[in-house]
């Protein structure tokens, strides 16, 4: 099994045990105790628990305290959310550290982790976009429209999976090179973010 293929069976796996019971607030029941499943499982949980949290916000009841108080909780999972895709570069990085790039090797756009991130939110598009595909209280004409979309979303799982691939092989054979760059967040942090030194200051 191929690195992407363990990866979307993971994936798919978060996704399902988080509908299980569809709660927000369920607590996170690793499968795996350690190592990249680990990170690959709950960085889909994060994900699956964070789709939720945006569908909520957007009620256009919902009280208005509440809706802030869920800001911040989307603020902190999407600091978490990227915590966790620097972790999952941090052991590309490791796993590839021996690997001598051959003279004309290039560096790739974007990551592996941060095209894995992709990958997970592509599993939720998948189970939601069939979810509505399959819905027996809709339209045959909605069905049909989400049906049409989730075969592009299928397609789209597959092509990313074998540009991953491609790019892991890549990095392995010494044609590509990678780098992690940190993610330099200035709103998160209380130095930079000028509301939140300067209130500090008053």
């Amino acid at each position: 099994m191929t690195f992407t293929e363990q990866a979307i069976n993971i994936f798919d796996r978060a996704v399902a045990d988080y509908h299980a019971t569809d709660n927000v607030d369920a607590p996170l029941k690793n499968p795996y105790p350690t190592g990249i499943e680990a990170d690959l499982y709950r960085k889909c949980w994060i994900d699956a628990v964070q789709w939720h949290l945006e569908d909520i916000i957007r009620d256009p009841d919902i009280d208005p305290v509440a809706a802030l108080a869920l800001k911040r909780r989307i603020d902190r999972s999407n600091q978490e959310r990227t915590d966790l895709v620097e972790d999952i570069d941090s052991y590309f990085y490791t796993l590839y550290r021996e690997i001598r790039p051959l003279p004309d090797a290039t560096i790739n756009t974007e990551s592996p982790a941060w095209a894995i991130d992709r990958l997970s939110i592509l599993a939720l598009k998948i189970w939601h976009m069939r979810e509505q595909a399959t819905r027996t209280d809709a339209t045959p004409e909605h069905r049909e429209h989400c049906q049409a979309k989730l075969d592009t979303l299928l397609t789209q799982q597959r092509d990313l999976a074998t540009a991953i691939g491609q790019l892991l092989a890549d990095i392995a054979a010494g044609r590509k090179y990678m780098k992690v760059y940190k993610q330099m967040k200035l709103y998160n942090d209380p130095s930079t973010n000028p509301v939140l030194y300067g209130a500090k200051k008053a």
